[in-house]
């Protein structure tokens, strides 16, 4: 039986035409931007019969978006190695800077806006000025790829896992890892800061979420509620609760106070690959490897949280017990189990038509326009193809194309990733030789201290 505090189903946004990978809420609240295999982002919006649209411009899968803290700039990071930061709105306006070596995994702003962090399988994590769009920084410490990293509320320090099964504490100030937690089982898919900024959340493929206490690096709480790796984790504004995808296609919430499973929900028909609180956590996104996209209204954190347990059915059934350091300041309540919802099964309200999708290359680098063009519709003024879902949509292009093909003769373009690719060879080569001269260094310190000691022996004495 449902309760006015269980989650429900809000929105159900169709238009990805391949696995959808990342999710991320604009703070406004009016927006919701999703990246996917298909190399597109979408931006869908909230208010009814608005249009979506579909940025294009990577060359490969979109792996992760993320909105900044004002909701202005767009950041998207691509398997093409790229970034691009967009202004989300029909135009469609990006820049693009290639940040790393190999594919980029994670994308993350700073509270304050002005800076961005990415995360590569090249193993690194790097800190970027976001208005200069200039390298800051790189952190390194992984022995394989990264692909999940996140600054703290702060911004003073960064979390990061990936394919080393670590998941490393970092210090932004000082650029240097001042912790690695080595407890995993599995290679680590998603980590993040609880809002409190005491804790860290990890996801990982050993179908385990943890929760680590990052002042004392001691285990707070394990959940293996999931059948199979878990992708990807995010917790409630409030810190009360944690929402998690995995790859058994079930999203599951967790009361943190309680230490408990609260709901599964049923909505993929396969992988949850992202999960997302909004910034007020009166909403979650998820989506999944069945190109879908849907928004839930949270409602449990409504009610206070007596009132919850109070207005649900006692069961007896056991559950298992988690591991808590220190164990939950509450009394022991009546054991209840997670409450299953499938909206598969259960009707849904579908009334709203999915929106129409705009298809918008990047327009920083379309064809100039002309005074004419200005004053024209607004499909053709901004290089965009209205589409609706019911439309074969392979049948119709963009008329605008990706950056490379419309803004640079393809000789001049071919020599300037040349050339590109060559400063990426002296990047790495310098940081090597950096490495080596600091090595030098200390080797040439201990010689001199071994001198000085060995004369300091052999001096005769007066």
């Amino acid at each position: 039986m449902a309760h006015a505090e269980d989650p429900t189903l809000e929105r159900h946004f169709k238009g990805h035409r391949d696995t959808v990978t990342s999710v991320s809420f604009n703070p406004n609240m009016k927006q919701l931007a999703t990246g996917s295999m298909d190399s597109c982002i979408m931006v869908w919006h909230f208010k009814p019969q608005s249009r979506a649209y579909r940025f294009i411009g990577h060359k490969d899968a979109v792996l992760s978006v993320a909105f900044s803290p004002t909701g202005s700039l767009l950041a998207s990071a691509s398997r093409d190695k790229t970034v691009r930061l967009w202004i989300p709105s029909v135009k469609g306006e990006s820049t693009v800077f290639k940040a790393h070596t190999a594919s980029v995994r994670c994308v993350d702003f700073a509270s304050d806006g002005k800076s961005l962090l990415t995360a590569s399988d090249d193993k690194t994590i790097k800190l970027w000025a976001v208005h200069r769009q200039k390298f800051q920084c790189t952190l390194n410490g992984h022995s394989n790829w990264v692909r999940s990293a996140k600054f703290s509320y702060d911004s003073r320090l960064i979390v990061s896992g990936g394919d080393d099964k670590v998941v490393k504490l970092w210090d932004r100030q000082m650029k240097d890892c001042v912790h690695t937690y080595f407890e995993n089982g599995g290679i680590v898919n998603c980590v993040t800061f609880h809002p409190d900024g005491n804790c860290i959340g990890v996801a990982s493929n050993d179908h385990v979420v943890k929760i680590w206490d990052i002042r004392t690096n001691k285990l707070l709480q394990h959940y293996q509620a999931h059948l199979a790796p878990v992708n990807s984790i995010s917790f409630h504004n409030s810190g009360n609760y944690l929402l998690s995808g995995s790859s058994d296609s079930s999203i599951k919430i967790f009361d943190l106070l309680e230490a408990r499973q609260m709901y599964t929900l049923h909505a993929h028909n396969n992988a949850v690959m992202a999960v997302n609180f909004s910034p007020t956590g009166e909403f979650f996104g998820t989506v999944g490897a069945d190109d879908e996209v849907f928004v839930w209204k949270t409602n449990f954190d409504v009610l206070d949280q007596k009132e919850v347990l109070k207005r649900r059915p006692e069961k007896s059934s056991p559950r298992k017990r988690h591991k808590h350091d220190p164990p939950p300041s509450i009394q022991k309540k009546t054991e209840i189990t997670p409450l299953e919802i499938d909206i598969q099964k259960a009707p849904k309200d579908m009334t709203q038509k999915n929106p129409t999708i705009a298809n918008v290359a990047p327009a920083l680098f379309s064809k100039p326009r002309t005074h004419d063009d200005d004053t024209s519709d607004l499909s053709q003024g901004m290089s965009v193809n209205e589409l609706t879902n019911d439309e074969d949509e392979t049948t119709l292009q963009p008329k605008t194309v990706p950056l490379e093909q419309m803004s640079l003769p393809p000789q001049l373009a071919t020599t300037l990733e040349h050339i590109v690719g060559q400063l990426d060879v002296l990047t790495q080569t310098v940081s090597i030789l950096e490495q080596r001269l600091t090595a030098a260094e200390d080797k040439i310190k201990e010689v001199l201290d071994c001198q000085h000691r060995i004369s300091l022996q052999i001096q005769p004495k007066h």
